[in-house]
């Protein structure tokens, strides 16, 4: 008995100084790294640009999240408790995909990926839905010639919704008895007007389940669509949301991330997604042009775009401190 508990003793020893060896000042109380890195495309014929990332989409139950590379359509992947991350699909070409905006994750692990411009004027698709073990599910256009899917949501009904940004339009996908679709749910031409730059983009269910709340970025205004009818109507704010971007949803608290502004928006969020009270904006970095963010095991990931650079150079990041 006293041999077991001395080897049960070098064995928390050891563990707790593997722990201490690991955890910097930059991790967090579990240990988790404050900052996440991507890995970018060397610059060249092909990528230009450089990497430049925009949609995260995070998968609670497993730990992980994916992020999207606008120069070229790779999805990554990391773990909350992993510094690094993976590519986990190739872009530039691979299933039709050579650009890639926002993602979200249903229940079963499911990743879903917004195309942006993919598809207009060239057949391609506008979306991809991939199990979560990497296999293609889906890769769909969508209804219409001028469609810019740019952010989704997992609604009530456990089908994802797409936000396009070139028209008041949300998009349907799901798996139906016939395969996967993707359907016009919502159209609010006469309700919205289509303005210059990018229109519907973030997208969140609210707390009851009963609606989206989605943001038209360019000219900063926020819109709820119930989810049983798809009816879009103004939500009233009281302070400036130009270029919201993404939407992140704790509770009743809404997070709006304005990209080019640099700022983050924190507003008071009512139960069924009709009412907005702001509670206060704070800058984010001067050096980083954040587009979007979601929750992961209780902290808000952040993806630094590097839509700011001509061509992008590293590090491409995923952060969790948006001020630095």
């Amino acid at each position: 008995m006293k041999r077991t508990h001395l080897i049960l003793s070098s064995l928390l020893t050891l563990s707790a100084l593997a722990v201490g060896s690991t955890t910097t000042a930059t991790a967090d109380a579990l240990g988790r790294p404050s900052s996440y890195q991507l890995n970018g495309d060397a610059v060249g014929p092909a990528n230009p640009a450089g990497s430049k990332f925009e949609g995260i989409g995070a998968d609670e139950r497993r730990g992980l999240f994916y992020v999207s590379e606008v120069t070229g359509g790779e999805i990554h992947r990391g773990s909350a408790n992993s510094a690094q991350t993976e590519e986990w699909i190739a872009g530039h070409g691979t299933d039709g995909r050579f650009t890639a905006r926002g993602i979200t994750v249903d229940a079963a692990g499911r990743v879903y990926v917004a195309g942006g411009p993919n598809g207009i004027g060239t057949g391609r698709p506008d979306l991809w839905v991939y199990s979560a073990q990497g296999e293609l599910l889906a890769a769909l256009r969508a209804p219409g010639t001028d469609v810019f899917l740019n952010d989704v949501a997992i609604g009530p009904d456990g089908a994802a919704y797409f936000t396009n940004s070139n028209d008041p339009q949300v998009f349907r996908v799901a798996e139906g008895a016939h395969g996967w679709e993707a359907t016009l749910w919502a159209d609010a031409t006469g309700t919205i007007t289509r303005s210059a730059g990018f229109n519907l983009g973030g997208i969140v269910l609210s707390a009851d389940r009963s609606a989206f709340v989605v943001a038209q970025g360019n000219v900063g205004r926020m819109w709820r669509f119930d989810a049983h009818t798809g009816e879009a109507t103004a939500i009233a704010t009281d302070t400036d949301l130009v270029n919201a971007d993404g939407l992140v949803r704790q509770g009743n608290r809404l997070t709006v991330v304005r990209n080019f502004s640099k700022m983050i928006a924190t507003l008071r969020v009512s139960a069924d997604g009709s009412r907005l009270v702001t509670l206060g904006q704070e800058a984010s970095s001067a050096d980083r042009v954040l587009t979007t963010a979601k929750t992961l095991r209780g902290r808000v990931l952040y993806v630094d775009s590097k839509f700011d650079e001509a061509v992008a150079s590293g590090p491409h990041e995923v952060i969790t401190d948006p001020t630095r």
